[in-house]
């Protein structure tokens, strides 16, 4: 039947704020039910008016290795898209029959992977916005606009969380588990959690059904959390204590095809103005739809942006937001004869500056002792997933928030990430993402690009490269800071070859405006602090490639190849941050360059050697310092270094050297030489010593 409301028409706003939305809000579950089916849903549920069944299953008792087989499939009369999905969870008990209906905004375009996954499917694991719940099960939370999570996969999973969800367990199953590459069980679970992070709101799940892929075991099936064991009904292995046991899928049809949108949680990197243009643009596939109209909220603010359909069915809508400590929340409306209906909304948009890792394991920088997981933050994002499973990295398509102590998860961003990040938006009220791509152990030809396919998932670069097209930053990064070189053993020449291919890359794919980063690394190998040559090669890159190079030299909580929170990637995020600021935000110079040798000289017969640096920041020398220090070709040590202004460093040495002797700098004890902020003198290699 058709549902007429008034609306104020031909629309009229142009983007003007607005202190109330004008036209009136319509609520679906206040809507009439038009009965599409004869499940207990379509009887009793409110704010089904529009939706169609699409397929149902009747749940079998155990499982055979694969979904069942469909009651019936209506997918195929569904050919105009769809902007609104939904599931009536059916279960008959000895006390009487269970329903839960649950609606939600799609995670998927193709109407083909609505239903249970088959074991050629990838997972689904995201957040999904206004959510709908109504059942008869009691202590289940029902309502309109609440947030969902999806866990939709073929596999077998483990209850550790991603940290995506507030107040998820990591050790018992719930609404945050990782799924597994390898063996099958089955999850399709949909989940009611809290809208932001952090929170102490406990998750709900709504409805579960799994084991569907597990041959031979029973399956789990639930509504609500289960009063025991796990909440999400995993390994309850109590079908056969139930009745009829019917999924069944619904879609709503769309009035439009939206191609172009923001997506929930998305950050645009802001532009020379201070913020980003947001756009909504697509087409008509129902002769009703005249005209379309975005609302746009942030905080007590709103706005509203309007367009007539033109002819041929398009439509754009264009909203300017800013990148500032605020979040916005879009509506997307179509209205016509008949007709006025919410079709999208996105939640937590923002707009700020972007950044990549990538490099080995003190990229991924995971929590080798000590937490950072207080530098979370909301206003600090990430896309996809570091994963290096080929499959799982094309399934994760989402915005996340960035979380730091655990890695190869959903908004994975590392320890000294997460800090730089956090100090940025601090001090510059300015969002943030970060993208890291590291992964540990591996050599520089890990992370090369395939020149046949510059996308293949099966590779590193292929895999960070596709989900920056994913989330639409592609040639927006401001920089990218590489951390590897321990996996190289010290092959100067092979690790110099590797990342001058890799910078060329970059610069030739992510632009010549961003900032380019590499940390010399404390060790290569891990176990061996010698100076060495590739350290000495990463010195110079400052010189040879025209980048920033940055010390890690000065952190000492060094925890064998990696560090700790604290004087470890604290600090480290803390230089990061500094560096950053200087070079991007116009922040303080003083103290924030690595020190780095510029010559040295002879005095004093030579008995001392004078270090000229490039920089005059006052050092500050501490205890030990001295016994990193080598004059090579000679049989004197250095019992003595002390800092001279103009950016000196003066050494004692405890004999006359030869004259053919060089200086090197191993940097092992930390915190060493240092600047004011914390920033180590560079290790060198053989530096020659001239006469005064």
């Amino acid at each position: 039947m058709a549902i007429v409301v008034a609306v104020d028409w031909p629309p009229s706003h142009g983007g003007r704020p607005t202190a109330a939305w004008s036209a009136p809000e319509f609520d679906d579950a206040q809507r009439p039910v038009t009965p599409v089916d004869d499940t207990a849903c379509s009887a009793n549920a409110g704010g089904m008016a529009g939706f169609v069944p699409v397929s149902a299953v009747d749940l079998p008792e155990r499982g055979d290795g694969r979904p069942p087989a469909p009651v019936f499939d209506k997918s195929a009369t569904i050919t105009g898209g769809f902007d609104r999905v939904g599931y009536c969870l059916e279960l008959d008990r000895p006390t009487g029959r269970q329903w839960v209906w649950t609606a939600m905004a799609p995670f998927t375009d193709d109407v083909n992977r609505l239903g249970l996954p088959d074991r050629s499917d990838p997972i689904v694991r995201q957040r999904v916005a206004d959510l709908e719940v109504a059942t008869n099960v009691p202590g289940l939370t029902t309502g309109t606009g609440l947030t969902g999570y999806l866990e939709i996969w073929p596999n077998s999973y483990r209850p550790i969380a991603s940290r995506q969800i507030p107040a998820a367990s990591t050790q018992k199953y719930d609404a945050d588990d990782d799924p597994q590459i390898a063996d099958f069980y089955g999850s399709f679970q949909v989940h009611r959690v809290a809208a932001n992070r952090p929170a102490a709101e406990v998750p709900q799940t709504i409805l579960a059904v799994n084991g569907f892929t597990q041959r031979g075991r029973p399956l789990s099936l639930g509504i609500g959390s289960a009063p025991a064991g796990s909440s999400d009904w995993t390994f309850a292995d109590n079908a056969g204590a139930l009745g009829q046991r019917r999924l069944t899928v619904y879609a709503r049809p769309a009035l439009l095809a939206v191609d172009q949108h923001p997506a929930d949680r998305q950050l645009y990197q802001r532009d020379e103005a201070g913020g980003a243009t947001v756009l909504v643009a697509g087409r008509a596939v129902n002769a009703q739809a005249a005209a379309v109209r975005m609302k746009v909220v942030s905080g007590s603010e709103a706005w509203e942006e309007s367009a007539v359909i033109r002819p041929g069915g398009a439509f754009s809508l264009r909203h300017r937001i800013s990148a500032a400590l605020r979040t916005y929340r879009i509506d997307l409306y179509v209205l016509g004869d008949g007709v006025h209906r919410r079709v999208a909304r996105w939640e937590g948009v923002v707009a700020g500056d972007v950044y990549v890792i990538q490099g080995q394991s003190n990229a991924v920088a995971a929590a080798y002792r000590g937490s950072s997981g207080d530098e979370e933050n909301e206003f600090i994002r990430s896309f996809g997933s570091p994963t290096p499973d080929p499959s799982f990295s094309a399934a994760e398509r989402s915005w996340n928030y960035a979380v730091s102590d655990i890695i190869l998860q959903p908004g994975s961003v590392g320890q000294w990430g997460i800090r730089t990040a956090r100090r940025l938006v601090d001090a510059y009220q300015v969002p943030v993402a970060i993208l890291n791509g590291g992964f540990a152990g591996k050599t520089v030809s890990y992370f090369q690009r395939s020149d046949v396919d510059p996308g293949d998932v099966r590779t590193n670069y292929g895999r960070l490269r596709q989900r920056l097209l994913a989330a639409g930053l592609f040639g927006q990064i401001r920089a990218v800071f590489w951390y590897q070189g321990e996996a190289d053993r010290n092959d100067a020449a092979g690790h110099m070859v590797g990342f001058t291919n890799l910078l060329r890359n970059w610069r030739a794919e992510l632009g010549t405006d961003s900032r380019y980063y590499v940390f010399q690394v404390r060790t290569s190998p891990c176990d061996d602090s010698s100076p060495g040559p590739l350290r000495e090669a990463q010195r110079r890159m400052a010189d040879t490639l025209g980048v920033t190079v940055l010390s890690t030299s000065g952190l000492a909580g060094r925890q064998n190849c990696h560090f700790a929170w604290e004087k470890g990637y604290r600090e480290l995020g803390d230089q990061v941050f500094a560096t950053v600021a200087r070079d991007l935000y116009g922040g303080p110079a003083a103290g924030v360059a690595a020190p780095n040798p510029r010559s040295a000289t002879f005095v004093d017969g030579r008995t001392r050697v004078v270090i000229q640096l490039r920089d005059n920041d006052r050092l500050t020398v501490n205890p030990g310092a001295a016994a990193d220090f080598r004059i090579t070709r000679s049989g004197v040590a250095v019992s003595r270094v002390e800092y001279r202004d103009g950016g000196q460093l003066e050494l004692t040495l405890t004999g006359p050297a030869s004259p053919t002797s060089g200086v090197s700098y191993v940097g092992r004890t930390a915190p060493g030489i240092v600047t004011g902020l914390g920033a180590g003198l560079l290790a060198f290699q053989d530096l020659p010593i001239g006469d005064a």
